[in-house]
């Protein structure tokens, strides 16, 4: 085997290695006594973390200042005096968290803590979400990067940027954006279709996309994301009802 051929090869490992070493985490997650599997974090990437909690600490169920208390150890895991967190949302099925940059005030990244093992199909299939991969009780309590737009548009702090998604990153730097009122337009057109009676209620700048808090009769139904070059619309399935939220900044 030639010098290129192997070098491809050893790429197209790593990359398999990376997509399948978070959901081989999730599987053999022991639940160890200081809560970070096998003696250590899942450390490689900002958004490429799963980052456990021990079994006692989740066979209770998981409070909103708890949830905030597994947010808060994530972000010191982190190390970075530039991101902080912006808001919590609690749901029926999971806490939702955004990160932000404290200079550009853009938004860097979402999480999720699961209050329990999302149900079978809840992911809608792909990359271990529904059942199986993902259908693990090791799952509750801990802080995991949210599916969808966060893993799949997210330009900056997704470790899968580059190599999903590219059709909308290929060049995006010379292409037209959309501008939050104009994802604002995609998202009211979307729930016009999909939800009559729902508006949008907030939108978060991501890079590469947006994420849409919407809302009927002064509630929050749930969110979407839209993406910021091709004008693409992500419903986020996941949540079940809304239930509180706090704004930390």
């Amino acid at each position: 085997m030639d010098r290129r051929t192997t070098g491809i090869v050893l790429v197209v490992l790593g990359i398999v290695g990376l997509l399948t070493f978070p959901l081989f985490a999730a599987l053999t997650w022991n639940g160890s006594s200081n809560g970070y599997g096998y003696g250590s974090s899942w450390d490689w990437g900002m958004m490429g973390q799963w980052y456990g909690q021990s079994r006692t600490q989740t066979s209770a169920p998981i409070t909103l200042e708890r949830a905030k208390a597994i947010a808060e150890q994530y972000l010191v895991s982190l190390g970075d005096s530039n991101i902080a967190i912006k808001e919590i949302m609690e749901f029926e099925n999971n806490f939702y968290v955004i990160y932000y940059e404290k200079d550009t005030g853009m938004g860097a990244f979402e999480m999720l803590i699961w209050k329990q093992a999302p149900p079978r199909g809840m992911m809608g299939g792909g990359m271990g979400m529904g059942g199986g991969m993902m259908g693990n009780s090791a799952i509750a309590g801990v802080i995991t990067p949210e599916p969808g737009p966060n893993m799949m548009w997210n330009t900056k702090y997704s470790m899968m940027r580059g190599m999903m998604g590219s059709r909308w990153q290929a060049g995006s730097s010379n292409r037209a954006t959309l501008t939050e009122e104009d994802a604002k337009s995609v998202a009211e057109k979307y729930l016009s279709q999909n939800s009559p009676g729902a508006h949008v209620e907030g939108i978060v700048h991501f890079y590469g996309y947006y994420t849409v808090d919407f809302e009927k009769d002064g509630r929050i139904l749930g969110m979407l994301s839209v993406n910021e070059y091709s004008g693409d619309v992500w419903y986020h399935s996941w949540h079940g009802a809304f239930i509180q939220e706090i704004e930390l900044n």
